[in-house]
């Protein structure tokens, strides 16, 4: 029987993974359906069939089939997918303890998240057309919200939010750990250590692997930029080894 719990998507992308991450660590069976961000055409984030459930145009995507429930932004469906199933001990119910996860949640997506917007899509999104001076202060932003996490964030706790991990850490790895020299190298990490890590921690929790299958396809770009037919090979890559995860919960 065909799961009614839907993630449109591509591997590649930060959000996606964030999502994708959740359901595995947490064994909830769903299906992804590889869906093309900035695409007008069928399977594409702009095609009018997409932008019917998601007016944004925006991955990842999540329907539940059973009910024609939809949502987008990844925070949103991190929160109430833990929500939904009781998932507490990476959403706390404490509502200090939730509160800070949520602080970091809110802080995420014009900080951290410059990570990706200033050193990954100038390389992999050409039809974005970022200016020099947005990516320059983009880089600058991640330069001090590094900073700000190696000083606050984990100077103090193993995890952002304390000693257990949180969807806190899983958002903010999937756009800093993407960085690392294993996969893209575009960032120097050697003088935060406190990152460095906790980047360590993060590499074991169970399925980091799998759901990273597509940047490890990918590889290093700080020298070259990666063809279309690279990406489009590290999507496929991703695409398959979730596959094969899902098939197993099958079993």
């Amino acid at each position: 029987m065909s799961n009614p719990l839907v993630i449109y998507g591509v591997p590649f992308s930060q959000p996606v993974r964030a999502v994708l991450w959740l359901m595995l660590l947490k064994r909830k069976p769903f299906e992804l359906v590889l869906t093309s961000p900035g695409s007008a055409s069928e399977g594409g984030s702009r095609h009018p069939d997409y932008l019917a459930k998601f007016p944004t145009g925006t991955i990842p995507g999540m329907e539940d089939k059973e009910t024609g429930f939809v949502l987008s932004e990844s925070h949103a469906m991190m929160c109430y997918l833990c929500n939904l199933h009781s998932w507490t001990d990476l959403y706390p119910s404490n509502p200090e303890q939730r509160a800070k996860v949520d602080e970091y949640l809110h802080l995420h997506h014009r900080n951290t998240r410059e990570a990706s917007i200033g050193l990954i899509a100038p390389n992999v999104r050409k039809d974005l057309n970022f200016s020099e001076e947005f990516l320059s202060n983009a880089k600058a932003g991640i330069d001090r919200t590094f900073r700000a996490i190696e000083g606050g964030w984990l100077a103090q706790s193993r995890y952002f939010t304390g000693d257990e991990l949180t969807i806190a850490d899983m958002s903010a790895y999937v756009e800093i750990g993407q960085l690392r020299s294993e996969f893209t190298n575009v960032y120097d990490f050697e003088p935060l250590p406190n990152i460095r890590r906790w980047l360590d921690d993060m590499r074991q929790v169970a399925y980091h692997d799998e759901v990273h299958a597509s940047l490890y396809e990918l590889g290093d770009i700080s020298a070259e930029a990666p063809s279309m037919e690279g990406i489009i090979n590290a999507n496929k890559q991703g695409f398959r080894v979730l596959r094969e995860q899902l098939a197993g919960m099958e079993d």
